[in-house]
């Protein structure tokens, strides 16, 4: 899955009428308020239910690579991805990454431990402060795990530079998963649960960010088929339930979540279980802190997603985690053997599924290479 030589022009290069030409084979709008805007974006609102169409071509260049909703990032010099310890001027990022299919973030530390379940290679590749990233590879297809802190903003930073890493590493149709812990609404500890979409504490499928003094809303939006292939990769045989639902996403592990052990607490139990059970009756099946961001910024890229969580409590029946720290370990392997039979099958229907080593970083510019490991330090 290496790039074609046609591919390598630079990003300033004219075309026989003097039209630029992006290195990915597309011609820009010359005004770049016009590239920014000229596409088809609707938004509907419908209650708390929002539409968008997301335009292919404002999301794919015509050989099916990432583009991004930005065209400042191809005037850059160099973009250096800060939490990541990566740049594209300092780093050969399509040698490192440009066979990258599949992208997983929040790996719980078991799933470093168990790379027999994917029958895969697991090389370290680079480690920062903020975000650990390895790269576990197979033939044809390799795969990138990410570590993000908790919560929207940590998860937000790490999709921005992850997607621009996808952009520069000239990576073609990326799937993205989620994996992590939750709380489950209404179903016990241990429960798998499939996000069909993401809601906020309003019960509302979009992400609201502040920009430039104005509030902005991101569809968070999940792959619906993805979240059906998924579902049917549940092995009868497992010991514990694999369920599809609405997944709410909170700003805050306490009051947010409606929680009564956290340092303030201006509610009763009673309006906590009717919190609970009113989200409960529209649907929702869990309750985690990541997965609005996750949705709505790999929707607004055009980039296949889908979040895989465990559950490792019932809220309508507590909110404090019991279970053994053995129990928890396992129940964490739970989402990444599921995500793991999407992979073995994939890799099978195209004849791939025998080992390669991967994981040196290639550096293009070693001045450069050092400017970014310093850049990086200063964002710890």
């Amino acid at each position: 899955m290496r790039m074609l030589d046609g591919r390598n022009m630079p990003c300033n290069s004219e075309d026989d009428n003097g039209v630029p030409i992006h290195q990915n084979g597309c011609r820009l709008t010359a005004d770049r308020s016009a590239f920014q805007y000229e596409h088809r974006h609707q938004i509907q609102e419908n209650g708390n239910s929002m539409s968008e169409e997301v335009d292919p071509d404002l999301v794919r260049y015509p050989d099916g690579t990432v583009r991004l909703r930005n065209p400042n990032i191809e005037l850059m010099d160099q973009d250096i991805l800060y939490h990541l310890a990566l740049g594209s001027g300092s780093h050969d990022l399509v040698e490192m990454f440009g066979d990258v299919q599949i992208g997983q973030t929040h790996i719980p530390p078991v799933w470093l431990r168990a790379p027999r379940q994917a029958h895969m290679l697991v090389p370290a590749l680079t480690r920062v402060r903020r975000h650990a990233m390895v790269r576990r590879s197979v033939v044809g297809q390799d795969l990138s795990l990410l570590h993000h802190g908790m919560g929207i903003p940590s998860v937000g930073i790490l999709l921005h530079e992850v997607i621009k890493l996808m952009y520069h590493a000239k990576v073609r149709d990326p799937v993205f998963f989620r994996i992590g812990t939750c709380g489950g609404i209404g179903y016990e500890g241990g429960t798998v649960v499939i996000s069909e979409e993401a809601v906020d504490g309003t019960l509302k499928n979009a992400l609201e960010l502040t920009v430039l003094g104005k509030t902005i809303q991101r569809l968070a939006k999940l792959d619906r088929r993805l979240v059906k292939e998924l579902k049917s990769l549940a092995d009868p045989e497992d010991p514990y339930d694999t369920i599809t639902g609405k997944t709410m996403c909170t700003y805050d592990f306490y009051e947010g979540q409606g929680r009564l052990d956290g340092a303030f607490c201006d509610f009763t139990e009673a309006d906590k279980m009717e919190y609970l059970e009113s989200i409960h009756k529209a649907g929702v099946v869990n309750i985690e802190m990541e997965s609005l961001a996750f949705a709505a910024l790999t929707h607004h890229a055009g980039i296949k997603a889908a979040v895989v969580c465990v559950t490792f409590l019932d809220r309508l029946k507590g909110d404090q985690v019991l279970a053994p720290k053995e129990v928890l370990d396992e129940w964490q392997e739970r989402p990444t053997k599921l995500v793991c039979r999407y992979i073995k099958k994939h890799l099978q229907m195209k004849g791939r599924l025998s080992l390669e080593g991967h994981g040196s970083i290639a550096v293009k510019s070693p001045r450069r290479f050092k400017l970014v490991q310093q850049e990086s330090e200063n964002y710890d």
